[in-house]
């Protein structure tokens, strides 16, 4: 009987995916664990391996296709001896959104916005409240207006609810004289204010609305890959869900600075006499926020509504910039781990994530992040925090900048870091003390060490 190859699931986020290469061709024979494809996911381009032995009898959908959605047939494989004619005959065909990748121009052409919420209708409060349906019923069904009964029959007589007028008898209850005065208009409640539904986010321009600003033939239009897609979507997704407040320190690195001289002076040296390390800053800022957020154990959490994830390790995720956007690997268990390991083990990361060679457990998950602009110049800056970490560190240049100690002015190195918290899971006070645990290792790097 044929065998479906379906589109793998490659990471638990995964939905769709593009199908780069096929590496084999219908009447190859594979072998289980063969590599037979390159599938690119959001953030990587990833091998799929043969799990059955057969032969291709058919490629159900081309290499170059685009959001081809997982457990879809993208081949199928006939069995040792199966009619490789026969069984690729029968292959399901391709849905035709998976067979085409979209033609550019498409990308111009988006749904218009839904229309806006009831809460923008000039007239909510058409509509009457629950509660003023009736009076009468209101006392005796749910007892919630304490009032006599003369003071209900001459309030409906008036047409005046009971919920507008202030009572003055015993515990507050309504009485005739309460309905006299309301009709003078004296005793009455300030009107409740209309229900309102939910205050809803302002739809954002359509294509069409953008494209009507600008003379046709003075752009081009670049499809947005995945990867644009995926980081457009969560950004916004945690900008809206996570309530985010803001920590800036200055940190004196003049110490680190000259440590990290006199280390990569001595390491050692391999064949070809190349070091075998070369530590960088930002090599010390994984290492310190690592160390801080072991000093401070109520910070090294992932907010659920179930519960708060505390977690064991500090494992720290570095942002790296790559063609088209973003990713952060992530250095596990980097409390526990040398400069040197850190450094070594980022540059491999980098290298691969570059290449968008990484797999999807060595850039998912992850207790906290660092975003470091550094070497671009950046003072300071905020950064967004990827869920389910609670905060992340925004680190800008080291320069020299004139410092008063002891009533005298020096020149330091000083180096501005900000961190985001979500406020959901980490106060103010216990932010503050994260980012001081971190700048006193930061300028005390020994202190990395103990």
């Amino acid at each position: 009987m044929p065998i479906n190859i379906l589109m793998p699931a490659l990471s638990p986020t995964m939905e769709k995916g593009n199908l780069a290469k096929w590496l084999k061709k219908e009447g190859d024979q594979v072998k289980s664990g063969d590599v037979i494809a390159e599938i690119e996911t959001d953030k990587a381009t990833m091998e799929v391996e043969a799990v059955e032995e057969g032969t291709i009898a058919k490629i159900v959908v081309p290499e170059g296709t685009q959001d081809v959605a997982v457990n879809d047939v993208i081949a199928v494989l006939a069995g040792d001896g199966e009619d490789v004619k026969a069984a690729g005959a029968g292959a399901a065909k391709p849905a035709p959104k998976a067979a085409e990748p979209p033609a550019p121009p498409k990308a111009a052409e988006a749904p218009k916005p839904a229309p806006a919420p009831a809460a923008a209708s000039p007239k909510p409060a058409a509509a009457p409240a629950p509660q003023a349906a009736s009076p009468a019923s209101q006392v005796n069904g749910h007892g919630r207006i304490f009032s006599s009964p003369l003071a209900r029959r001459l309030a409906k007589g008036a047409g005046i609810e009971l919920s507008r007028i202030m009572g003055s008898g015993p515990h507050g209850r309504i009485i005739a004289r309460d309905v006299e005065e309301a009709k003078s208009g004296r005793g009455l409640k300030a009107p409740a204010a209309a229900p309102t539904a939910a205050p809803a986010l302002a739809p954002s321009m359509s294509d069409k609305q953008i494209l009507a600003l600008y003379e046709p033939g003075s752009y081009e239009i670049v499809p947005h890959d995945n990867m644009r897609r995926t980081i457009a979507q969560r950004l916004t997704a945690a900008v809206q869900s996570v309530p985010t407040f803001y920590l800036t320190i200055d940190c004196d690195i003049g110490k680190l600075l000259a440590a990290r001289e006199e280390v990569n002076a001595a390491a050692p040296k391999d064949k070809e006499k190349k070091p075998l390390y070369k530590l960088s800053v930002n090599d010390f800022v994984i290492k310190a926020m690592a160390v801080a957020m072991q000093k401070i154990p109520d910070c090294n959490v992932s907010w659920t509504e179930g519960g708060m994830l505390k977690h064991k390790h500090s494992d720290i995720g570095v942002a790296v910039a790559m063609p088209g956007g973003l990713i952060t690997p992530i250095i596990r268990k980097a409390e526990t781990k040398t400069l040197s390991a850190i450094s070594n083990e980022m540059k491999d990361f980098a290298a691969r994530a570059r290449a968008r060679k990484l797999k999807p457990d060595e850039y998912q998950g992850g207790t906290t992040a660092i975003s470091n602009l550094g070497m671009y110049g950046i003072k300071d800056f905020t950064a967004v925090i990827n869920p389910p970490h609670a905060t992340i560190l925004a680190v800008g240049t080291s320069e020299e900048r004139a410092v008063v100690r002891s009533g005298k002015i020096e020149i330091a190195h000083i180096m501005s870091v900000t961190l985001s918290c979500d406020h959901r899971a980490v106060d103010g006070a216990l932010g503050a003390e994260l980012i001081g645990a971190f700048r006193q290792l930061i300028e005390n790097p020994v202190m990395m060490m103990v």
